[in-house]
């Protein structure tokens, strides 16, 4: 008998399976006898760890320029700014569509767009580096 876990709906249970050796030849038990499964009461598992913040669209902290990438996987649509533009925060940049939605990626702060490192009509992962933002 090989045991598993198993969570459903966040609680945790041990479940025993039996491996048979030939599908073909049925096990015989009595009527009376229960199978033989391992308890399925449930477990004490760890508490979940705390939400982990929203991805961040800049590489730094502080939100002074750096690195601007793709908050989720999608495809570019439109690049918005050219190399050596100037632009204000909030201001869209480049659109990423994403599940049939285009996303908006807005520059972090003010800046100058450094390098462009997307092209339209490219797919790209979450992380991509997509534009190089310098205050």
């Amino acid at each position: 008998m090989k045991l598993f876990r198993v969570v459903v709906n966040d609680v945790e249970y041990r479940v025993g399976i039996e491996e048979l050796q030939d599908e073909s030849t049925p096990t015989t038990r009595p009527a009376s006898s229960p199978p033989a499964t391992a308890p399925t009461t449930p477990m004490q598992h760890p508490a979940k760890p705390a939400a982990s913040p929203a991805p961040k669209t800049a590489a730094t902290e502080t939100g002074l320029g750096g690195n601007i990438s793709a908050p989720m996987p999608g495809t570019v649509i439109s690049i918005l700014v050219g190399q050596g533009s100037s632009v204000k925060k909030g201001e869209t940049l480049l659109v990423l569509e994403a599940m049939k939605m285009e996303n908006d990626i807005k520059a972090p702060s003010d800046g100058t767009v450094q390098e462009i490192k997307a092209s339209e009509g490219a797919s790209v992962n979450a992380g991509d580096i997509l534009i190089v933002l310098t205050p």
